[in-house]
């Protein structure tokens, strides 16, 4: 019998004494994420675009977790110049780990961010490359890097390298969804290759949240409030889906357990939509090495951002 006990996602193992960043933590998934860290001792930065959302959501953790200690840091990732502002405010402060969370959902059209990339590409993948690379001098020894994915990057058999940001073919806002939480994932489990060439005592790893629905998610006032109406709604859908607390479980598990490893893609047990946090296997196209290390190249270019050496060009 395993000497690792079972990992129970309402009793975590206590972080305190340990600081985590988490992005998009002013609502959602990124709230539940931070809240449930908090609540097991662990200092957490809430870092999202909006200040106001960032004070009402350290108001709903304090209200649940008497004595949370938070700090919030606003950070916008569609634009690189707030990224950087944002890691300067950070000052001495040490990282035991982040959760790449934010992300953008489906845009009708077309959209850039303040830096001219197409806006859920350059927020979900590109906007976290960036932030990575200059968070990436403040982690401790043993950290973590969770990168947040979705059930559908399994979707995407083929990623176009040539046309990323949706200049040269027509604007599909679902497929554009897709490939950009497909490089997150692969940007994830690259960043653990190149840390274990490295010989860094760093993980990386990916987590997606299964289906998750705001009707199904407890109320967190002010942050969130569900009502009677939106439970009933969705409530059919339950046997497949479930809350957005219960969706950050896997992310949360990939930080903080002990037994998490590099290079690991966690998720819900059941159908990938929904329960406990459990290892799954990353697609062949998510773990390509070759896709992968072009897709690295062609963000270190269009960021102009590079990871410290030797991150910054796999060993060979």
């Amino acid at each position: 019998m395993s000497s690792t006990p079972r990992w129970d996602v309402h009793r975590l193992p206590s972080q305190t004494g340990k600081t985590f960043l988490v992005t998009g933590a002013g609502s959602g998934i990124g709230y539940f994420i931070a809240e449930q860290l908090a609540a097991s001792g662990a200092h957490v930065v809430l870092a999202a675009r909006t200040p106001e959302k960032l004070d009402l959501a350290a108001q709903a953790i304090r209200a649940r977790v008497p004595g949370a200690r938070l700090r919030s840091l606003p950070m916008d990732l569609a634009d690189s110049a707030s990224i950087h502002t944002a890691v300067r405010a950070l000052g001495e402060t040490v990282l035991d780990g982040a959760v790449f969370n934010a992300g953008v959902l489906q845009q009708e059209q077309r959209r850039e961010t303040k830096d001219g990339h197409e806006l859920v590409l350059g927020t979900n993948y590109l906007g976290h490359f960036v932030l990575g690379s200059l968070l990436f001098p403040t982690l401790t020894p043993g950290a973590r890097l969770v990168t947040m994915s979705s059930v559908a990057a399994r979707w995407i058999k083929e990623l176009r390298l040539d046309d990323l940001e949706s200049t040269a073919s027509a604007y599909q806002s679902f497929k554009v969804y897709k490939v950009s939480k497909l490089a997150q994932t692969i940007f994830a489990l690259e960043l653990d290759r190149r840390l274990r060439a490295a010989g860094s005592p760093i993980a990386a790893l990916a987590a997606h949240p299964g289906g998750a629905l705001d009707g199904l998610t407890p109320s967190r006032p002010p942050v969130h409030t569900r009502r009677a109406a939106d439970f009933l709604k969705e409530l059919p859908k339950a046997p497949l889906t479930q809350g957005k607390d219960a969706a950050a479980w896997p992310a949360v598990r990939a930080l903080i357990d002990p037994a998490a490893e590099g290079g690991q893609l966690w998720g819900p047990r059941v159908a990938r939509s929904k329960g406990r946090p459990v290892l799954e296997r990353p697609t062949t196209l998510m773990q390509d090495a070759a896709t992968a290390g072009r897709l690295w190249t062609w963000a270190e270019q269009v960021t102009g951002v590079s990871w410290p050496a030797p991150l910054d060009a796999r060993a060979q």
